[in-house]
């Protein structure tokens, strides 16, 4: 390691109650710089961890692993105090992972987590300490003169962290700092105690102290220019170069030449992108995969004989279709280790509906699969509605499935206690969730922390536009009355600037909505875990994508008050038909081709009816006409801002209605092999299916390599776009279309894709 030091106290916006911090723009100022390692350090968790890995990999930096912790001596009176914990290897990481999470299980005091100092005893290994600066328990004894208890303590810790402990040292400008250090260098010389030097970074350029300032202010709902708040932090604590920290403790080397040892000593090999589920128990003497096929094949059978006269002449070959398509998914499914995870699933449903709580029939890409139609994950019959597995599971981009489960309001709950206690209750958790420092909240905050007027900030924010993933700069470029506002008035003006460095910042984390983890031991060997002070609440400290790449999977268990009210209404009704001796009405055998119903809804009489309640949704219903199922299908895709407004409703409404001419998929540009994939929409590409179904009929794609485009077209990736396009028009050649006509559905699918 070349450089001459390394940051090893760092904030990021992770901390929550302070830093500003982000992930990537440290780990590219790092590589900037020529700093060869980073640490990040936030307050007690591991919020950011997954995040900051990567990006230093990503940038050629070497990721340093640790958290800033508050600790309480078992033998106080209550004072909290700092300590730095540096994580060396993979026990070190088990160990800090416990102490982290303990602190929100065991030791929060009044909802701040903190860590006991007998803890440390055992699950030090693998950790190297710093020793807080002037905050820690020694720099406390040694401001308030009491140099004998800094001595004991500081023996205290170089005997918990033998060869491990280090006196860290600042000079960031703030109280007691200097007074601080020269009594720890003597500390340290008497003690034979290495020392290091750290700035205790909050964020990366200088220029951001007041930003950093107004976001704690913030957070503790202060003002910046209250005369009680205590002013913690200073401008020094930004990402120094090297040469600066040098010069800084020029009279002190050592400190600077630690920072690389310690560095140097820290090598933590995170392991990411690996699956371990949960045990499923299967019956002795069977693999896990043996048993998937078998109650597959077995469940399959049954909704054979629900779907089909199995004494009609076309039954075999009904029954070929759907045994080829099982055993295709079932190879798959097996070949990318997932039997599992499709079993935890199963019993989790099933144990839901024999406990007569309503499950959705199954959403999402899962829907696809005729695994879960067989299993009873879903009820949807894939092969009834052309849903591709492919966009479920594939073989050629392997990533976990991921079914989206509806359940009843009521009944979730139950669900996700009925996993706990089946698979643990230290193996199951909720996801992690962050709120962010949005554009028109950012705005008001700011505004309050700089002790504007309410009426100023009131006025600013509701110049913003109510629009999901609206930005401040989208803002700007959108409203002129906004623009030319901000011009005009210089409080405004200070408002908006400093809103501009902290929104998207984290704020606050809360609960996943529906996401639960499952792991094959307890959740802490995988996802230090946060919790209510009363310890309940428990989620992981990674979000939804952190999670999986620390090797855990998730689950949806979403709450959908519609399966309530559906299930209240039955429950109503087969009172009644009770009383009439009347058969009770079962919800999975109502007729999909009632024609009252579809009369209902060409009246628009649709109100509390499940995606289909809206005025506008009402309008378009009126303009369709439905009078087949999959007519509500194509409203609920069609009533989107993309299709609304290129036409495409027209282009529909007026082929269903024999006003305008079915192509396939455009008059000038269409070819028969397109009809089957089209016909169900009068020609118009409206599914993500169809553009998959044309990628296989006439560019020649795999349908895992469809899958792909179909990916690609939703993140419009230029370059990838260029790739797809050369793909696809030479498949298509190779497959005998001309040219001209491949180029132009390409684009005809990529307009589509532009919907979103």
């Amino acid at each position: 390691m070349s450089s001459q030091f390394v940051h090893l106290r760092l904030h990021s916006e992770y901390s929550l109650v302070d830093g500003l911090v982000r992930i990537k723009p440290l780990a590219a100022k790092v590589a900037e710089i020529g700093m060869p390692a980073i640490a990040l350090t936030d307050f007690n968790n591991f919020f950011g961890l997954v995040k900051f890995y990567k990006a230093a990999q990503n940038a050629g930096v070497k990721p340093i692993v640790g958290a800033d912790v508050l600790v309480l001596d078992d033998s106080s009176e209550g004072l909290l105090t700092q300590l730095v914990l540096l994580v060396m290897d993979n026990q070190g990481y088990k160990n800090l992972t416990l102490l982290i999470s303990k602190a929100y299980q065991e030791g929060q005091k009044q909802g701040v987590p903190t860590i006991r100092t007998s803890w440390l005893e055992t699950f030090n290994e693998g950790l190297i300490v710093l020793s807080g600066g002037r905050l820690g328990e020694i720099g406390n004894a040694l401001v308030s003169g009491r140099t004998h208890d800094a001595q004991n303590t500081l023996k205290k810790l170089m005997r918990v962290f033998p060869n491990r402990c280090y006196l860290e040292l600042q000079r960031t400008g703030r109280v007691d700092e200097e007074d601080y250090l020269h009594a720890a260098v003597d500390l340290a010389m008497a003690l034979d105690c290495p020392v290091v030097a750290t700035n205790d970074v909050r964020f990366i350029g200088q220029e951001e102290y007041e930003a950093h300032e107004a976001r704690v202010c913030i957070h503790e709902g202060r003002s910046l220019d209250d005369p009680r708040r205590e002013r913690r932090f200073s401008d020094q604590q930004y990402l120094r170069s090297s040469d600066e920290m040098v010069a800084l403790f020029e009279d002190i080397p050592e400190a600077i030449e630690n920072t690389v040892e310690i560095a140097k000593r820290c090598n933590l090999d995170l392991r990411l992108g690996e699956y371990f589920l949960p045990d499923y128990p299967i019956p002795s003497g069977k693999t896990i995969d043996e048993f998937l096929v078998e109650i597959s094949n077995s469940g399959l059978d049954e909704r054979l004989g629900q779907l089909f006269d199995q004494q009609d002449p076309t039954f075999p070959e009904h029954q070929q279709l759907y045994r080829e398509r099982l055993a295709f998914e079932l190879k798959i499914i097996i070949e990318m280790g997932f039997p599992g995870y499709f079993l935890i699933v199963m019993d989790f449903i099933g144990w839901a509906k024999a406990n007569d709580i309503p499950v959705g029939p199954g959403r999402g890409s899962g829907a696809g699969s005729l695994v879960a139609y067989a299993l009873k994950i879903t009820d949807l019959d894939p092969i009834e509605y052309d849903l591709l597995f492919e966009r479920f599971l594939n073989p050629e981009r392997v990533s976990m499935p991921d079914f989206d489960i509806d359940f009843c309001m009521e009944g979730r709950d139950r669900v996700i206690a009925y996993v706990a206690e089946q698979y643990g209750r230290d193996a199951v958790s909720q996801i992690v969730t962050f709120g962010t420092m949005a554009a028109k909240a950012v705005v008001r905050d700011v505004a309050r922390v700089q002790g504007k007027s309410y009426g100023l900030a009131d006025k600013l924010s509701k110049l913003i536009p109510f629009e999901v993933g609206m930005t401040l700069e989208k803002a700007v470029e959108q409203e002129d009355d906004l623009s030319q506002f901000l011009a005009a008035d210089d409080e405004a003006a200070e408002i908006w600037s400093m809103a501009l460095q902290l929104e998207g910042v984290s704020r606050n984390c809360g609960k996943h909505a529906g996401g639960v983890v499952i792991a094959p031991t307890r959740i802490t060997d995988f996802s230090p875990i946060y919790c209510d002070e009363n310890g309940t609440g428990v989620v992981s400290q990674f979000d939804k994508n952190d999670v999986e790449e620390a090797g855990l999977v998730k689950f949806d268990f979403l709450g959908l008050r519609t399966l309530t009210i559906i299930d209240w209404a039955l429950k109503m009704i087969n009172v009644t038909r009770l009383d009439n001796a009347e058969d009770p009405l079962i919800l999975e055998k109502i007729p999909l081709d009632d024609s009252a119903t579809y009369e209902m809804m060409q009246r628009g009489e649709t109100t509390a009816v499940f995606q289909l309640e809206s005025r506008g949704m009402k309008e378009l219903i009126r303009k369709l006409g439905p009078d087949r199922f999959e007519d509500i299908v194509a409203l609920v895709a069609l009533f989107r801002p993309g299709p609304l407004q290129s036409g495409m409703v027209d282009d529909f409404i007026n082929r269903k209605k024999g006003r305008a001419e079915v192509s396939y998929p455009h008059p000038q540009y269409q070819h028969e092999c397109l009809k089957p994939a089209l016909e169900p929409t009068y020609g118009v590409i409206l599914y993500q299916e169809q553009v998959m179904q044309i990628a296989q009929e006439m560019g020649g794609y795999t349908l895992g390599g469809a899958d792909l485009l179909r990916r690609a077209m939703g993140k419009k990736n230029a370059q990838e776009m260029a790739k797809q396009r050369d793909l696809f028009v030479q498949g298509a050649i190779g497959k005998g279309f001309a040219e001209h006509l491949a180029s132009n559905i390409f684009d005809l699918m990529e307009k589509f894709a532009g919907y979103g």
